[in-house]
């Protein structure tokens, strides 16, 4: 008997380019589970190999390659056309607003207004509340509803939150959640979501808003089994070993099909550690390239939001990579009349030092207009977001807090780094909840920590839902709290208390404050009051890590 799945995977490799599938037989095939397992042996061998030889060989007609420092060609180092008469003796910015507390009054609008659509944004209605320095409280109107910033995005890969139910997601209640291009193109494949259901929100069940990643994340999680090529990236499936083409207008193609309310741009990542100088600038330069390629492939504008992604390494510096990015994305912006509806901050929480990281956070803010939402992908530690909030961004996603949780690690306010590890013995007789007051499932119904230490010990799949649950709700809690003390202009206040509950000084048992946090908020125009302990030898040991 043949899969169910089959006409749709015929689908999808007919009317998507570049994309490439096998024919599938019944599961209880023999010879077919036989050579799945041959398969897999033979990527993870290749995976484990320490030499540097890629899974893919070297195309002698393209030497333009991913991280494994071959030659790159010196047409993809030339610096664009469109930025050779830009003037970068200053620093890139576009339709900046008089910062902080004193910001036009005009330019801000009262909560509960209703969303106002225009030609150039008919899909996204972006009003500012309350601006507390650099901190902005803000409501961001998409097609499935309203979202309030800051905002945390949990980070549902396959078009689902592991542990919990879609019930439960609106029960936080969460109005914005992510899911990945990639693998959802992988399977069950977005031609069979687009058939099915007409799009992921009736897959899934979802009534509110969704984000797509566009697969691009997927050049440094899956380096070792992707060839990048200025046609774009192909990938051999870690597990199925499919080949899989993906070029900026499949990735839109895609995120078409799966109907998200907020879709991103394909860019080319490299890893933040990197050291060849030269692979960032072809990556910053293709970036540029590539969203040209998406504007153009991107035919559902009036219900689906096309976000730019600003990449150029940790390069911060005057007329540097990251400027010259964000000057390329101010000349299609402006120039070429594309009017982004919002922009994301690429390219971090893959290793890099926090004052490194902090510095191009910093620097994209003071850059990108005022008047659209800024998205810092791939970062979701609370300190984090705190800081980077301080800073002006409004919205963030990480698998973070669900991923620690199914490690039986709980997020609670206290001491930094704030969390609770349920599996420690000392978790065996405590019978107090997680966090008093919390409204989770687990805090609400009296679920002590002894009682998940015993579910976690266990293994049993319980601990790992209750604890999911747990850390969306503080995520959510978390920015609610940010949001109110912006609109109530006591943003600073706020950070105070929270870092004076993180971090209790080393006189006082606890950890002082980190280097990069204190310079940080110093950026965004908070200083911390001399109470603080401050540590002045963690600024190059801090790393921002990938998770």
């Amino acid at each position: 008997m043949d899969s169910p799945f089959r006409t749709n995977l015929e689908d999808v490799a007919g009317s998507t380019p570049g994309m490439v599938f096998p024919s599938f037989t019944s599961l209880h095939d023999e010879n077919q589970i036989v050579e799945k397992r041959k398969k897999r042996r033979r990527i993870d061998a290749r995976l484990k190999d320490d030499s540097s030889t890629p899974i893919f060989p070297q195309l002698p007609e393209d030497t333009s390659t991913n991280s494994h420092h071959a030659p790159i060609d010196s047409k993809y180092l030339k610096l664009p056309s469109e930025l050779e008469s830009v003037d970068f003796s200053k620093r890139i910015q576009w339709r900046k607003d008089d910062c902080s507390n004193f910001m036009d009054p005009s330019k801000l609008v009262s909560v509960g207004t209703e969303a106002t659509f225009s030609d150039s944004s008919p899909a996204l209605c972006f009003h500012r509340h309350a601006v507390c320095n650099y901190a902005r409280a803000c409501t961001v109107h998409l097609p499935h509803g309203p979202v309030t910033t800051p905002v945390f995005m949990p980070v549902g890969t396959k078009g689902s939150i592991k542990g919990l139910t879609t019930e439960e997601l609106h029960a936080l209640p969460q109005d914005i959640i992510l899911a990945n291009t990639y693998h959802l193109a992988a399977a069950p494949t977005t031609a069979l979501i687009r058939d099915v259901s007409h799009g992921l929100h009736k897959f899934m069940n979802w009534s509110r808003n969704i984000l797509t990643d566009s697969g691009g994340f997927q050049m440094v999680s899956l380096l070792k089994l992707a060839h990048i090529t200025e046609e774009g990236v192909e990938f051999v499936h870690p597990t199925t070993g499919i080949n899989m083409m993906l070029r900026p207008e499949d990735s839109i193609h895609h995120q078409m099909n799966i109907g998200a309310d907020i879709i991103m741009m394909l860019d080319d990542v490299v890893s933040s550690v990197n050291e060849n100088r030269e692979r960032f600038v072809e990556a910053t330069y293709r970036t540029l390239r590539w969203i040209d390629r998406c504007y153009n492939a991107h035919t559902t504008k009036d219900h689906q939001n096309l976000f730019p992604i600003v990449q150029g390494g940790l390069d911060t510096s005057l007329g540097g990579l990251r400027e010259q990015c964000l000057a390329g994305f101010r000349y299609r912006d402006e120039e070429l009349g594309y009017q982004f509806p919002g922009f994301a901050i690429g390219g971090l929480a893959g290793g890099e030092s926090k004052a490194d990281f902090w510095k191009v956070v910093h620097q994209c803010c003071r850059a990108l207009p005022d008047d659209k939402p800024r998205y810092l992908m791939g970062v979701g530690y609370p300190l984090d977001l705190v800081v980077c909030t301080a800073l002006g961004v409004d919205m963030f996603d990480c698998v973070y807090p669900t991923r620690t949780a199914r490690f039986g690690v709980a997020l609670i306010s206290g001491d930094a780094p704030g969390k609770l590890r349920l599996r420690s013995n000392v978790c065996s007789t405590d019978h107090r909840v997680l966090e008093s007051g919390c409204t989770c499932q687990a805090c609400a119904s009296g679920y002590t920590r002894a009682r998940l230490h015993e579910l976690c010990k266990s293994n049993n799949p319980l601990s790992a839902q209750l604890i999911t649950h747990h850390n969306l709700a503080y995520m959510k809690r978390l920015t609610q709290r940010m949001h109110e003390a912006i609109l109530q202009n006591r943003f600073s206040d706020f950070v105070h208390a929270f870092m004076r509950d993180q971090f209790r000084g080393k006189k006082n048992g606890g950890r002082n404050v980190p280097k990069w946090v204190y310079d940080a908020l110093v950026a965004s125009g908070i200083v911390l009051d001399s109470t603080f302990e401050v540590e002045c030898d963690t600024e190059d040991t801090e790393k921002s890590d990938l998770m």
